[in-house]
Formats: C-alpha cells, structure tokens, sequence
C-alpha cells in the first residue's frame, strides 16, 4: 500500500463519516432523550456494528451478502424494520421528559448497535470501500487493519459531534425544542427505512 493511497483511504473515511445518515439521526435522537452518556453510548453500539461489518469485509464474508439475493433482502428487511421502529417511537410516542424515564447508556448502546448491524448498505459499502486502497492479492492483516482505522477515524468524527451537541445541550433539553428535534429524528429515521425499503 502506497502513501498515496493512505492519504486518500483517510481522506476518504473522513468524508463519508461527515455525510449525514442512519447515524447522524440516531445521534441526535439519543441525545435529546439520554444526553451526553446517551450519545456516548450510542456512538459505542453505532461503532461495534461499524466493526462487524469492516472486520467481516476484511475477512471476506460479507461477500455472502452480494453473492446471495435471499441474504442481502432478508437484512434489508430487517434494517427497514429497525429503522422504521425507532422512528415511529419517537415520532408518535408519548413525550415525556420526566427524569425517571431518561434512557439507560445500555439502551443507547442497544439502539446504536443494531442501526448498523441491520444495516445492509453498510456491509456492501464496507465490501466496495476498502478493498479499493490496497493492491490486489494484499495480505489479509491489510484489509483489516484498514478497517481498524476506519472505526478508529469513524468514532473520532462521531465523538467531534457528541462534543458539539454537548455545547447546545442547555438548549436541546428545553421541552419544547427537545419534543420537535425527537419528532424530526423520529422523521428522518423512518424516511431512511422508506428509502431502504424501495431501493432495489
């Protein structure tokens, strides 16, 4: 692997974590109910699921998804259905902004997990993405070290926007801004479901 192609590997894994997504609405979405520990431990569960998916690309599984059709709907289906779940919880749920019901970091990290475990986009794209940088025949421990990196750089953007709402936090847990912004991730979240439901 040239320099070359590192730069543009980490270049790359910037710019594709800074695209707004299932992440970025989910992010946002536990911040308003769980604050700061809530983003934390999302960001936690997004990444281990970022993980699977690039270490299983790395080793060459997830190559099951694009070789069977039966595999990639079964998952899509699922992901539509994660989606579309957490949306409508927080898009037609019953707002309640007592502290009894501020949302454990284990039911953060829950909902951060399975976004991108279920996500089939993800696995196909880490399958695409990585190999792209590293010559062909490359040693495996290549590939994965890559995906290491991409987690590493993936958690560092995503905790750059924990940081961010931490500074707006006084401002997001206002009842009536935190109600619209959960109804509006609720909204987007669904949206995203949609879209993955009717792509082909």
């Amino acid at each position: 692997m040239t320099w070359s192609s590192f730069l543009a590997f980490l270049l790359a894994s910037f710019v594709l974590a800074m695209v707004p997504g299932v992440g970025t609405a989910m992010l946002l979405k536990q911040s308003i109910r769980g604050g700061r520990r809530g983003a934390l431990a999302t960001v936690a569960g997004m990444e281990v699921g970022v993980a699977v998916w690039a270490v299983a690309a790395g080793l060459g599984l997830s190559v099951l998804l694009v070789a069977s059709e039966i595999a990639y709907q079964v998952l899509r289906i699922i992901g539509v259905a994660v989606l579309v779940w957490f949306g409508a919880k927080a898009l037609f749920g019953k707002p309640d902004h007592a502290v009894d019901d501020v949302p454990t970091s284990g039911s953060g990290f829950r909902a951060g997990l399975l976004v991108n475990l279920a996500n089939p986009k993800l696995a196909v794209f880490a399958i695409s993405f990585l190999p792209q940088f590293v010559s062909p025949g490359a040693a495996r421990w290549v590939l994965l070290a890559l995906a290491g990196l991409w987690v590493v750089i993936d958690t560092v953007w995503y905790l750059m926007v924990v940081a961010l709402l931490g500074r707006v936090m006084r401002w997001l847990k206002r009842t009536e801004v935190r109600t619209r912004l959960e109804r509006f991730s609720g909204a987007v979240l669904i949206a995203l479901g949609i879209r993955l439901a009717l792509e082909s």
